[in-house]
């Protein structure tokens, strides 16, 4: 008889918890499950190398307009950028003249819309009419024409 009596008495405190917690607990819940998401995408993007999904986290704050494109020659591959790190024409990275590095910038294709993110690693162009150089697989992810050494694109700072 204690036995059922002490088991009773332990299952009716357990239901009697998790009712008064019903209402907090599905509120941590939730923000659990919202944590989990974020998390997850987070961990999706790092695994594919994405950052189309993780812009959407993410503010944009315009900085210039209408300016002109255009992407690394192959001979730089291998080769140390003004950052120090080596310079690989497959990886979403940009020369800028003043952006600090390891500044986000989206930059999109003003004529089809197409976008890439990429980071500056780099200095220059030292053309006076270029704005940013784009590694050549950023630049051919946005170009219409694959052939064109340029391309007229809207720059976009990040910021977390």
């Amino acid at each position: 008889m204690k036995k059922s009596l002490t088991l009773f008495l332990l299952l009716a405190a357990f239901t009697l918890m998790n009712s008064q917690n019903l209402k907090t607990g599905s509120t941590k819940v939730s923000v659990q499950k919202d944590s989990v998401r974020k998390n997850k995408i987070i961990a999706e993007i790092q695994e594919k190398k994405t950052d189309s999904i993780i812009a959407v986290l993410e503010i944009f704050k315009l900085y210039k307009k209408t300016v002109h494109a255009s992407y690394y020659a192959d001979k730089f591959t291998g080769k140390k950028t003004a950052s120090g790190v080596r310079f690989d024409n497959n990886k979403y990275t940009a020369a800028h003249k003043k952006l600090p590095f390891g500044t986000r910038v989206k930059v999109t294709n003003e004529k089809n819309g197409k976008w890439v993110v990429v980071e500056v690693t780099d200095r220059g162009p030292f053309v006076k009419s270029r704005e940013i150089d784009l590694s050549k697989r950023a630049f051919m992810d946005i170009a219409t024409n694959k052939g064109s050494g340029g391309i007229l694109v809207t720059m976009e700072i990040i910021e977390k």
